[in-house]
């Protein structure tokens, strides 16, 4: 059990984040409005973030280096607040993989990116919260805007229940968007 994050401390932590400026914080950035998996995060190439369209949004897909936990964590996440300033930070470094640090084409380190990101967390956060924290958050904050469940379903990459939820193409960028562009309220 992983407690969620109350806005008022992911909105400081953001602040910190670009602050600071650098590839731990804008890895905990793209994190804290996306609600992606620490792995999934680390794992991107620079080219899976998409920001010349008029959402941008990042594509989380498998890669030989990192597998996805399930079928449906393939997806399309809206890039709105902190994820699309880290984003831009992560382009503007000309990197191939967007966290280099973590991460290479042979392999996804992600637990010694959880290690140095829950240390600088801990003092800044509640007792309990995590970085993993910052996913149950974005549901509570999806909830909390009246989201459908099976679009907070399509942008966490959660399972939905039913034959139905499988059929036709899903949700497009511009719903999702309209929905994650909430949040920045």
């Amino acid at each position: 059990e992983r407690p969620p994050i109350a806005i008022r401390d992911i909105r400081s932590i953001q602040a910190e984040c670009y602050r600071m400026d650098d590839e731990n914080r804008w890895l905990v950035a793209i994190i804290a409005d996306t609600g992606m998996r620490l792995a999934e995060a680390i794992g991107l190439k620079s080219g899976d973030l998409v920001l010349d369209v008029d959402q941008p949004y990042v594509r989380v897909c498998r890669h030989p280096w990192r597998s996805l936990k399930t079928a449906s964590s393939t997806r399309d996440i809206p890039l709105v607040g902190s994820t699309l300033w880290a984003a831009r930070r992560i382009k503007h470094a000309e990197t191939e993989f967007a966290f280099p640090k973590y991460c290479n084409p042979d392999q996804c380190n992600s637990n010694s990116a959880s290690a140095a990101i829950n240390k600088w967390l801990k003092p800044r956060l509640p007792k309990g919260c995590v970085m993993h924290s910052f996913r149950h958050s974005l549901r509570d904050r999806l909830r909390a805007v009246e989201c459908p469940s099976d679009i907070i379903d399509a942008l966490g990459g959660w399972a939905t229940s039913g034959v139905g939820h499988k059929y036709g193409q899903g949700y497009d960028m511009k719903v999702k968007h309209r929905w994650m562009a909430m949040l920045e309220n």
